[in-house]
């Protein structure tokens, strides 16, 4: 009996860090970037305010929403659309843009959803190097060749934390060809400070051959509702609007981001934790001996070449201990993990296992550690 067959693609499932133990019912998880403080109390209050609207679809459009977006980030509505997340803005763009034999380029250690829906269009993707872990202009443009339909920027990067400046940006915009179309990542943009950087909207909020795309599954808090959205020219967003599937972001998901973009003092506090926390967390990795960065973002990308505990016997020795990180290998990024900057007691869980696996509290000025740790 012959039976319904699926066309052949070329795919590549997504692998998620873990979120659970068999063994362990509430495990520290800082393993996927997601917001230490959680969603501010005004978006959980409007999402609970919803009660028996739940059996209402949403609108697909989002058209309040978009209204909300433009009057805060001063932008125009029309040049919006919305995702579930912004991993479907990036699928969506995909599928507009797309065929077999066109080719993509993304810096060499990227976000890995970039690759998996280039290659499910069926596009080849180029792998630019980079230089200390951050994405390089030129290896960029040498990846680039007349198939090239799409460059992906992730910036600041996941899972690096490093970020190109503006200038290096807009350079990169302006040697790459108009019909290139690129998309940057801003899902970190919060976090960073540095006079130097600009958003990626900052820069193209005009622009005709650029999409920038943010979510709300950082620093906002909101990763389990799903919601993201892209901005970009009006033509290209009226075209994402015909093949963008209608109701694709619940209501309850517009009610709670709708208050949580709104909700700056919220923000703020975010942000100061994560400052206060990087710079802990920073100095105790500095002195334990692995390599690693002052982080930009909420997330360390730590790297066990020159002490004497492998990347994986330290996430073992974690998760024996309910800490959940990121291992690297699905980045090629060997013998590192990436972890995320928690709220105050899971960091100074954490803290206190990775001291414990590299045995250095016997260098440690213990009351000085008390001091800080509490102060917070």
């Amino acid at each position: 009996m012959k039976l319904p067959q699926p066309r052949k693609i070329i795919a590549e499932k997504y692998v998620a860090g873990l979120s659970l133990f068999k063994s362990r019912r509430s495990p520290i998880k800082l393993s996927a970037n997601e917001s230490a403080l959680g969603p501010s109390p005004k978006a959980v209050k409007s999402y609970s305010s919803i009660g028996k609207g739940f059996v209402r679809y949403p609108d697909s459009d989002g058209t309040y929403f978009r209204k909300v977006l433009a009057k805060k980030f001063k932008l125009k509505r029309d040049r919006i659309i919305l995702g579930s997340g912004s991993d479907q803005i990036f699928e969506l763009v995909c599928k507009l843009f797309l065929n077999k034999g066109d080719e993509v380029v993304v810096p060499e250690y990227s976000f890995i959803i970039y690759r998996i829906y280039s290659r499910m269009f069926g596009a080849k993707v180029r792998y630019a190097k980079e230089e200390n872990f951050v994405a390089s202009v030129d290896s960029i443009m040498n990846c680039v060749n007349k198939k090239t339909k799409i460059v992906f920027l992730a910036n600041p990067n996941n899972p690096t934390g490093t970020y190109l400046n503006k200038n290096d940006v807009l350079n990169l915009r302006k040697k790459l060809r108009s019909d290139i179309l690129l998309v940057i990542d801003d899902a970190y943009f919060e976090y960073i400070k540095d006079p130097e950087y600009a958003s990626g909207i900052d820069l193209f909020s005009k622009s005709e051959n650029v999409i920038v795309t943010r979510t709300f599954s950082k620093i906002y808090g909101l990763a389990g509702l799903r919601i993201g959205w892209g901005y970009g020219p009006k033509k290209l967003i009226k075209k994402l609007y015909e093949i963008k599937p209608p109701f694709n972001v619940s209501r309850p998901a517009l009610f709670a981001a709708t208050q949580a973009v709104l909700d700056t003092k919220w923000l703020n506090k975010a942000i100061e934790h994560n400052n206060f926390w990087a710079e802990k967390i920073y100095s105790v990795i500095d002195e334990i001996g692995v390599s690693t960065n002052r982080t930009n973002v909420n997330f360390f990308l730590l790297n066990f070449d020159f002490v004497n505990k492998s990347a994986s016997q330290v996430f073992n020795k974690l998760a024996n201990s309910g800490i959940l990180v990121r291992q690297m290998d699905v980045y090629n990024i060997k013998n590192s993990l990436r972890v995320t900057i928690g709220n105050s007691k899971e960091n100074k869980k954490f803290i206190s296992v990775l001291r414990k696996i590299f045995n250095v509290w016997s260098n440690f000025n213990y009351r000085m550690w008390v001091n800080w740790i509490f102060n917070f």
